[in-house]
């Protein structure tokens, strides 16, 4: 429980809380009608947006998962740094799928479901978003809690972390539920800024402090004992870490590229920005803050690597040569921060750090909860309902979800990689929302029938979370799954489209956008 958390530090990340309630509070004025509760009234700028939308994908799971990547596989792990930059680069530069999907003027991606392929599609499109994204979410809580057990040197489990983690989750439900994405967007921008301090003060920490430095991190890639005699570049190459491979690269290539583009929360910034083609320059220009959302937490991993392997007391909970890790790859990179920076300066970090907490919850939480009251409850509904009703169920179900998540994170115990896990929930929906989408808007003969298909080729992806290797299935590669969920999603839309093709007295649902 070492830690060079003081009083100062305290001070900072209880103001900056307090800040953050204030935002929701002025924000809550500018709320109308459910086009500035979603989408902001569509009048996102560029630099804002960029801003924001790195606020939103920059959270502190995000931070921990890559951090835990780096601290596993060394400097490998940027290969999906690579990967996802490359992504948004290609999404800005060509404006696939985003540019028409803003065109469109939709306020959800099943909303467009609705209008190409019908109501049945879109609450069937809306269900599978739905319980994705919530899924997606179940390790937010643990991991934030993680963090702030050892930055703050609290007990694990014990009162004080469940009244910090329960504060925590109550402000951004409160700002989020009152401002909508308003709130959010003006939240993201101060978090943003925050976290942008944050990754500055730790980075040159890693660097340039006498315990580490870049170059006692390349050695130690080099030397890990975890590779077990592997060749030398297997803390550098991602096609010789038995965590990765060929079938995982492909994998990492086709969720980025579907996440860039329909990614809900993600998403949400290109149909709240000012026009189509602000929505394809978001993306390019944020290609370079989705690899420093990779590259930098993996550099803190491997640094931690450095201060683990050369700390005897720690080395000895985390590589024990007699019985079972007290500590695992999950808690290295908050222990390094809490041990290496110094008083003021790690409150500053911790604001950051919780400050991604927030930036992240808050976007996802919104995004959730309008997806199934816009794609769910109100297609569903023989009344339509009224603006107002619509916000206030949004509200009701960022409250419930967040109740959701704090008893799934206590209760889900993931025994693979944080980031396999988020890759795997975001694949039961992104392999049909890919297919769907990309046919409906590229395909004119994409069919109800190969959108049904699609989406439900998505629920393959559930295999991804299934611990086989405990059930006694060793053999079991998530990673194929996954690929094979996209595959069979592609599959089923273009044979059934085929097979069963629309009538052409079909006609799509003219879904309102209010």
């Amino acid at each position: 429980m070492q830690t060079n958390f003081g009083t100062l530090d305290w001070i900072i990340v209880c103001l900056y809380g307090v800040g953050s309630i204030g935002i929701g509070l002025i924000c809550r004025k500018y709320i109308r009608n459910m086009s500035d509760y979603l989408v902001a009234g569509r009048s996102v700028r560029l630099w804002l947006g960029v801003a924001t939308l790195t606020g939103t994908e920059l959270g502190l799971v995000t931070i921990m998962y890559n951090a835990e990547m780096g601290f596993r596989n060394g400097f490998a792990a940027l290969h999906i740094g690579i990967v996802v930059a490359l992504c948004s680069l290609f999404i800005g530069l060509t404006g696939f799928i985003v540019s028409r999907l803003r065109q469109e003027g939709v306020m959800t991606i099943p909303e467009y479901y609705g209008r190409r392929y019908g109501k049945d599609v879109r609450v069937l499109g809306g269900i599978m978003l739905a319980l994705s994204g919530i899924l997606n979410m179940g390790l937010f809580l643990k991991m934030g809690a993680i963090f702030v057990q050892h930055v703050l040197g609290l007990e694990p489990d014990g009162d004080k972390l469940k009244l910090v983690m329960s504060v925590m989750l109550v402000l951004v439900l409160l700002y989020t539920a009152l401002g909508g994405l308003v709130s959010v967007i003006f939240t993201d921008f101060v978090q943003f800024l925050v976290v942008g301090g944050g990754l500055i003060v730790a980075t040159g920490y890693c660097l340039f402090s006498e315990q580490l430095g870049w170059h006692r991190m390349v050695e130690a890639v080099v030397q890990n004992p975890a590779f077990e005699g592997a060749k030398p570049t297997r803390g550098f190459d991602p096609l010789a870490v038995g965590d990765f491979g060929w079938i995982y690269i492909v994998w990492m290539v086709a969720v980025n590229l579907s996440a860039c583009a329909l990614w809900f929360p993600g998403t949400t910034r290109a149909l709240s920005s000012k026009d189509h083609g602000t929505a394809k320059r978001l993306f390019a220009w944020s290609a370079l803050s989705y690899f420093a959302r990779v590259a930098f937490p993996v550099m803190w991993g491997v640094a931690a690597f450095v201060l683990v392997s050369n700390t005897p007391e720690l080395k000895a909970q985390f590589f024990p040569d007699v019985g079972e890790p007290v500590l695992g790859s999950k808690d290295a990179m908050p222990i390094l921060f809490a041990r290496v920076i110094p008083s003021g300066l790690l409150g500053l970090l911790a604001a950051g750090m919780m400050a991604a907490f927030m930036s992240t919850h808050d976007s996802y939480l919104l995004a959730w909860s309008a997806v199934i009251t816009q794609d769910i409850v109100a297609p569903l509904r023989k009344r339509p309902m009224s603006t107002r009703g619509r916000i206030w169920l949004t509200r009701a179900l960022i409250i419930a979800i967040g109740l959701f998540l704090l008893l799934w994170g206590l209760w889900f115990e993931i025994e693979d990689s944080v980031w396999n896990y988020m890759a795997g929930t975001g694949t039961i929906y992104l392999a049909g929302a890919l297919s769907c989408v990309g046919a409906g808007l590229y395909w004119k003969r994409a069919s109800r029938m190969g959108a049904r298909a699609a989406l439900v080729a998505g629920i393959l992806g559930v295999g991804t979370m299934i611990p086989w290797e405990r059930l006694g299935y060793p053999g079991v590669d998530v990673r194929l799954i996954a690929v094979l969920t996209f595959a069979l999603a592609i599959v089923g839309m273009v044979a059934c489209s085929l097979i069963f093709p629309d009538r052409p007295a079909a006609e799509p649902e003219e879904a309102p956008s209010e």
